[in-house]
């Protein structure tokens, strides 16, 4: 089977922009503000000045690309391999990190709370089409100090599918770890079936915080796979061009992966990305910019030029509802980001610039995945694939009961559930006239009332709230909130 691919620049024009990165990194360099990573990098050859501002020579960027793994997998809760990272495997998980849930019922945003974190985890369960969760929504109703470690806490209870999260400072870092390892039974477990991946965000342009290298390094020492997403804004934090801004995410990735490397040769390590085509005539920073997904895909093919796993936020839309602009955006994204060949794509569910996500949404967007995967599966020459064309059509045989098209009728055609109408006007009448986002409330609903037997047993449960209630009276809260 062949699989669609997706090219905007050649081979030869990434080269370039690699070219042009190792340059930056020789002669501009990268400011780093972690005094153990410029350690390290002292260590291997690097040239620091002053200011921390840090010169990568070419031979040390090559010695590290060259320990790092250029194919992974990632388990599920259960320990079933699940994400294959490499090559042109692609992948669904939704986005991360919102604030914000879009409340059906009201018709509007609003702050995300526990209930709501444990409704989107019980729905990735059950949807198909990611592959992964994400620790997608911010919970208002505890401290802040624990937000990022909670959000893992009830991702591990309600759902069994690996976790792509990360954490809001150095202090989160060590309890997130301290459950992975719980639910695996051991560190060397963990490292040998990671469960979950961490962002690491470089700041544009051309900084890696001391929250950015800790959790580089941290994730390297633990065997967890890193994710190195950079979110530069082109025009804003990064030159204007598509070409320019790709030179600056290659300096930004490539000066995490030395630290990285540096930290544990050969420990797991994504090429990811967040860069955004900044609109200078609102000051926003639009994920469904048809020059964001440009950017994605050219930020993929440059990894894989290298030889690495990717990963791409796409499949999302800036509407602010359920409507025309949030279908037209999430589709074309998560098309160009599947044939593209990017291992994990991040996205679906989301609306507002990253700020919201809509449980009615993901189902919808669930469907555009499942479309995607059947796309790129591409065209196959079926056994006897033209046989019913020698058949007695003109006595009146047709191909809709043929052994042929009854062999291969399910492997051709992806069936969308009904959250897709494919009914006549009449049928669809009849049932209610539903939208799109009505059905897709109503399927919430339905899998929301559901028992679900994913959880985890009492004993672990009661472990994982040791951890968690440690960490929330460090910052002055007693008790984790009722579920």
């Amino acid at each position: 089977m062949t699989t669609p691919v997706f090219e905007l620049m050649s081979e030869t024009k990434l080269k370039v922009i690699l070219d042009e990165a190792l340059h930056v990194l020789s002669k501009v360099g990268v400011l780093i503000e972690d005094d153990y990573a410029i350690e390290l990098l002292a260590e291997f050859g690097a040239r620091i000045n002053g200011d921390k501002t840090v010169f990568f020579p070419e031979d040390l960027v090559e010695k590290c690309l060259s320990t790092v793994q250029g194919s992974f997998e990632i388990f599920d809760r259960e320990e079933n391999p699940t994400l294959k990272m490499g090559k042109n495997e692609v992948h669904f998980d939704p986005g991360s990190s919102a604030l914000s849930v879009f409340d059906w019922k009201m018709g509007q945003q609003r702050p995300a709370a526990t209930q709501d974190l444990i409704n989107f985890h019980r729905l990735i369960q059950e949807l198909s089409g990611m592959a992964a969760q994400s620790t997608g929504l911010i919970s208002s109703d505890v401290a802040e100090g624990i937000q990022d470690s909670y959000r893992l806490f009830i991702a591990l209870q309600y759902c069994s599918k690996p976790v792509i999260t990360g954490v809001f400072s150095d202090a989160g870092f060590e309890p997130m770890k301290e459950m992975l390892t719980l639910i695996r039974g051991n560190s060397e477990k963990l490292r040998q079936k990671p469960l979950a991946v961490f962002d690491c965000c470089p700041t544009s342009p051309l900084k890696w915080s001391k929250l950015g290298c800790n959790s580089l390094i941290q994730c390297a020492l633990s065997g967890i796979p890193a994710e190195l997403v950079p979110m530069p804004l082109m025009g804003a934090t990064a030159p204007g061009t598509i070409a320019g801004t790709l030179v600056q995410h290659t300096v930004e990735n490539l000066s995490g992966l030395v630290i990285h490397q540096l930290a544990y040769p050969g420990a797991p390590l994504i090429w990811g990305t967040a860069a955004v085509a900044f609109d200078m005539r609102y000051g926003t920073t639009p994920m469904g910019a048809i020059e964001t997904m440009m950017l994605g895909s050219c930020c993929a093919k440059i990894g894989k030029l290298l030889g690495l796993p990717t990963h791409a936020y796409m499949g999302l839309s800036d509407a602010k509802m359920l409507d025309s602009q949030a279908g037209i955006e999430t589709g074309m994204g998560a098309l160009i980001g599947a044939l593209s060949g990017i291992n994990i794509i991040s996205g679906p569910g989301m609306l507002d610039f990253l700020n919201c996500q809509s449980l009615e949404k993901l189902v919808i967007d669930n469907e555009i995945c499942e479309m995607v995967q059947r796309k790129i599966r591409g065209v196959e020459l079926r056994d006897g694939f033209s046989q019913d064309l020698f058949g007695d059509i003109k006595a009146g045989e047709h191909f809709l009961t043929s052994a042929h098209t009854m062999e291969w009728m399910r492997e051709e055609s992806f069936f969308p559930s009904t959250i897709l109408d494919r009914e006549s006007y009449e049928s669809w009448e009849k049932t209610g006239g539903k939208s799109a986002g009505e059905r897709a409330h109503q399927k919430v609903q339905e899998i929301l009332q559901k028992d679900q037997m994913v959880g985890l047993d009492a004993k672990a449960v009661n472990e994982l709230k040791k951890i968690m209630t440690t960490e929330s009276r460090k910052y002055g809260a007693e008790e984790l909130p009722k579920k």
